[in-house]
């Protein structure tokens, strides 16, 4: 009887989970894609993606979520981000003015998404970049916790 409320406990548990995972996932977006029009941004958006691997490795657990988040991948996109930043942060360089001047901005209408130039490029990027890396960097702490192989063979 014990086993048996158990499993019903881990099957709530696991479907309440996979019931926020969507929800979680479109607000931290939202997040970072609106972060140069209302509080928020890249970084903070990033952040928030822990919640939804701890969402993961609560509902299924830590093998689960590695095989799911790719740890390995996530340092690779993790660099890609990084590399796209400093990209962008050059284009004022190469427009003639300033290191991280934004050179795109007259492109779109005040308050629409893709109205800020490279403030929105390099906002999105951010995002991605502490995204990849806090999640990577959670999913090994996880792993060391429970004693686990965090080198991921893939």
């Amino acid at each position: 009887m014990k086993n048996e409320n158990i499993r019903i406990k881990r099957v709530i548990q696991r479907c309440g989970c996979d019931a926020i995972l969507p929800l979680a996932l479109v607000y931290i977006f939202y997040i970072i894609l609106h972060g140069h029009l209302s509080p928020g941004g890249g970084f903070q958006g990033g952040v928030l993606m822990v919640a939804t691997l701890l969402l993961i490795y609560l509902g299924h657990g830590y093998d689960v979520t590695a095989q799911a988040m790719r740890p390995k991948l996530l340092r690779k996109v993790e660099g890609l981000a990084l590399a796209g930043y400093i990209l962008l942060a050059l284009l004022g360089v190469a427009f003639g003015t300033r290191f991280c001047e934004n050179v795109l901005y007259q492109y779109g209408q005040p308050g629409e998404l893709f109205s800020t130039g490279t403030i929105f490029l390099m906002g999105t990027v951010v995002g991605i970049e502490v995204l990849a890396g806090v999640s990577a960097l959670v999913i090994n702490m996880l792993g060391v916790l429970l004693g686990k192989d965090v080198d991921h063979k893939e």
